[in-house]
Order: structure tokens, then C-alpha cells, then sequence
């Protein structure tokens, strides 16, 4: 495992390649199977492979989301909160887990952060992609995450790399 966490690296240039569904399908049941609090599962995945509307989604907030415009695959991670009051904690376990088992597979990712970040000075980013996806009004969105064949190659990280002085014995 921490060979895997090692190499893992946000990937933002993709090829463009469609993502077989079978391995979609496993990366998103991967994310199904994640721990939730008192096992409340209050994600709900919604998935676009349409290009106008991954283009629309590359516009959600002013910086930090325009790169998913060439990707061939987004998700967005939602949640209901009225079915857990940790849901956050939940999609990120779900996020998590869902980069892992892509980067295993050979499929590069990178989490777009949704929550809190805003879309224009009027609109929130979760606001906007709720209505570009479709999404029900009391539905809460954490991130988007972007999902292709790496065209790009990073650098694992080393053991030098690893912040060791941040555990803290007491």
C-alpha cells in the first residue's frame, strides 16, 4: 500500500480515451464498498462522459477546475445530508478510495474542490453544477473528480518526502 501512495499523483492532462465501463463500473463500486458513519452511505455519484457538459463543469469556480475540460470522464460526489451529519467525511473516505483503486488500474484522477468555493460572486459552485448535472436542490456536492489515461507522467514521491516529524509521540 504505501508503494501505491507513493506514486499516486493528481493527474490533470489526459488522452484522449474513453475509460472501458467495465472499469468505471469497478472504480465506482470500489467507492460503494468505502465506510460511512453508522453505515448511512448518504453519497450519491453522478457521471458525465458528455463533452458540452464536462466543458460546462470545467467552468464551475474561477480557478482550479478548468484542466477537467479534457477529461474524458467526471464525477461529482454528492450527498444527502439529511442521512448523515458527517457526510463530508464520508465522500472523502469515498474520494479516497476511489483515486486508489483508479491509480491501480492505470487511470489518473484529480479532486476538484466543489464545497465552499464559489462559482461567481452570486453563485456558488455547488449551485451551478446542480443545475448544469441535474441535481436535486437538498443535495450537497463535496467535489469533483476527474478521471482519464494519464498524459502526463509525475515523479513518485521518496521516504524523504514522507513529513515523519509530523507524528507526534506523547
Amino acid at each position: 500500500m504505501k508503494e501505491l501512495l507513493k506514486s499516486r499523483r493528481s493527474i490533470r492532462k489526459y488522452k484522449d480515451t474513453k475509460i472501458d465501463r467495465e472499469v468505471i463500473n469497478h472504480i465506482l463500486q470500489c467507492g460503494l464498498l468505502s465506510p460511512t458513519s453508522r453505515n448511512s452511505k448518504p453519497w450519491e455519484i453522478y457521471l458525465t462522459e458528455d463533452k458540452e457538459k464536462i466543458e460546462k463543469l470545467s467552468r464551475s469556480k474561477d480557478s482550479g477546475s478548468a484542466f477537467i475540460k479534457d477529461a474524458p470522464l467526471v464525477v461529482v460526489l454528492a450527498a444527502d445530508p439529511d442521512r448523515s451529519g458527517v457526510w463530508i467525511e464520508d465522500l472523502s473516505i469515498m474520494a479516497t478510495i476511489m483515486h486508489l483503486e483508479a491509480h491501480q488500474l492505470g487511470i489518473g484522477s484529480c479532486w476538484v474542490q466543489i464545497r465552499g468555493r464559489d462559482h461567481s460572486p452570486s453563485l456558488s459552485a455547488e449551485d451551478y453544477i446542480k443545475e448544469v448535472m441535474d441535481i436535486a436542490e437538498n443535495r450537497k456536492i463535496l467535489c469533483l473528480i476527474s478521471f482519464g489515461i494519464p498524459d502526463e507522467e509525475k515523479k513518485s514521491y521518496t521516504d524523504e518526502d514522507i513529513l515523519s516529524d509530523r507524528i507526534i509521540w506523547r
